[in-house]
C-alpha cells in the first residue's frame, strides 16, 4: 500500500500532534512529498521534535482557524491528497475552552474544505473525526455509521459538527467537482510518543518514569483501544482507494476487533505487566461526564476496503512500552521506524 504514496503531494494538517508526527514519519518513508500545517508542537517533550519530523517535509506553523495563512500555504503545496487531522483533541480541555475547540473543530474544518473546494490538484481528502460523533447510549453493541451524530461534550459534539460540515461539502461541492471525500471515526488511539494529558496511557508512562502509582479516574469506562498504526493504515488505504475509485468514498468506522474493546483499568493492568511497573491506584477525581461505555461496528470498512486490524490490544501495549523504552534510551526514532517497518511489512 505504501508504494501508492511514493512522489505523491500529501498535505497533513495538526502535522506536529501525536496522530500526525507518526503518519507524517510513515508518508516520509514511502517517499512522498510531504507538507504540514500545524501549532507548534505542544511542550518540551513532544513526538514530533523527538521523531524529526520537520526534517524532511515542508511544515508551515500556523493555526487552522487561520484561513488566510493557511490558504497560501495550502496553493504553494498544490497537494492531491489531504489528511486533516488539526484539532482540539481533549474531553477536558472542551469543558474549560468550548469556543475554542468548537472554533478549532469546526471553523477548521470550514477552512479546509474551502481550500480543497478552491483546489484544481486535491483528488482524495480525509477528514479524521472519531468514536465520540455518536449519540452515545451506552449500548452493549458498535455503533454504525448510519447512527445519529450528536456528542455529548463540547469536544465529542464539536466533531459531530465537523462531520456534518463535511457532509454538506461534498454534497454541495466536492461530488460535482469530482473530489473523492471520506471521514474516519477512530476509537482510542494508543502508542509511543503520546505526551498528552488526561489519557490513560501517557499517564502510564509518566507514573511509571516517577515512580508513582497510575491514578485511574474511571476504571471501568470501555473503549476501543488500538495502536496508532491501525488507526493509520486506516486512513491510508481510504485516502489511496477513494484516489484510485471515488466510489469507495464513505464515512468509517475504525476500530479494533470486538475483543479489544477494554477498560481502562484493564489496559493499565497490561502496561503495568509489559513495562513492569507501576503499581495502580484506583483514585476518582470528580471530573466532568465521560461515557462509560463506547463501541465501534467496523464491519464497513472491512467489507468495502478489505482494512482489518493486524495488533490486538496486547501487541498495542507492548508497542508502546517497547518506544517508551527504546525513548528513554536515546533511540525513539529507530524503534518508531522499526515498527512502522513490523506493521506495513
Amino acid at each position: 500500500m505504501l508504494d501508492f504514496y511514493k512522489g505523491k503531494r500529501v498535505l497533513v494538517t495538526g502535522h506536529t500532534g501525536f496522530k500526525g508526527s507518526w503518519l507524517t514519519k510513515i508518508l516520509i518513508m514511502a517517499g512522498a512529498k510531504v507538507y504540514g500545517y500545524a501549532l507548534s508542537p505542544e511542550g518540551d517533550e513532544n513526538l514530533f521534535d523527538i521523531s524529526g519530523g520537520g526534517e524532511d517535509i515542508c511544515s508551515c506553523i500556523g493555526d487552522i482557524r487561520d484561513f488566510d495563512k493557511l490558504k497560501v500555504f495550502f496553493d504553494e503545496a498544490k497537494p492531491e491528497i489531504v489528511f486533516h487531522l488539526a484539532a482540539q483533541p481533549i474531553v477536558r480541555d472542551s469543558y474549560e475552552r468550548p469556543r475554542y475547540t468548537y472554533e478549532t473543530n469546526v471553523m477548521g474544518t470550514v477552512n479546509i474544505c474551502e481550500c480543497v473546494k478552491e483546489s484544481d490538484t486535491v483528488r482524495s481528502f480525509l477528514n479524521v473525526t472519531t468514536d465520540k460523533v455518536y449519540q452515545n447510549n451506552e449500548w452493549e453493541w458498535g455503533y454504525r455509521e448510519d447512527e445519529k451524530l450528536d456528542g455529548y461534550d463540547p469536544y465529542s459534539n464539536s466533531k459531530s459538527c465537523s462531520e456534518l460540515v463535511t457532509h454538506s461539502y461534498i454534497n454541495s461541492f466536492f461530488r460535482e467537482m469530482g473530489i473523492a471525500t471520506s471521514t474516519a471515526r477512530a476509537g482510542n488511539v494508543i502508542g509511543g510518543g503520546d505526551f498528552a494529558k488526561d489519557r490513560i496511557i501517557p499517564d502510564c508512562v509518566r507514573a511509571a518514569r516517577s515512580g508513582q502509582k497510575i491514578t485511574l479516574r474511571n476504571p471501568e469506562s470501555t473503549r476501543p483501544y488500538q495502536h496508532v498504526l491501525e488507526a493509520l493504515s486506516a486512513y491510508l488505504l481510504i485516502a489511496k482507494m477513494q484516489y484510485e475509485n471515488g466510489e469507495s468514498a464513505g464515512f468509517y468506522n475504525v476500530g479494533p476487533n470486538e475483543a479489544d474493546a477494554v477498560t481502562t483499568l484493564k489496559i493499565a493492568k497490561l502496561f503495568r505487566a509489559k513495562y513492569g511497573e507501576p503499581d495502580i491506584e484506583i483514585k476518582s477525581d470528580n471530573g466532568p461526564h465521560e461515557a462509560n461505555y463506547l463501541k465501534l461496528d467496523c464491519s464497513k470498512i472491512k467489507s468495502r476496503l478489505g482494512w482489518a486490524p493486524k495488533w490486538d490490544i496486547e501487541m498495542a501495549v507492548e508497542k508502546t512500552a517497547e518506544w517508551t523504552r527504546g525513548y528513554l534510551e536515546g533511540h525513539a526514532i529507530e524503534v518508531m521506524e522499526k515498527e512502522i517497518k513490523e506493521y506495513f511489512d
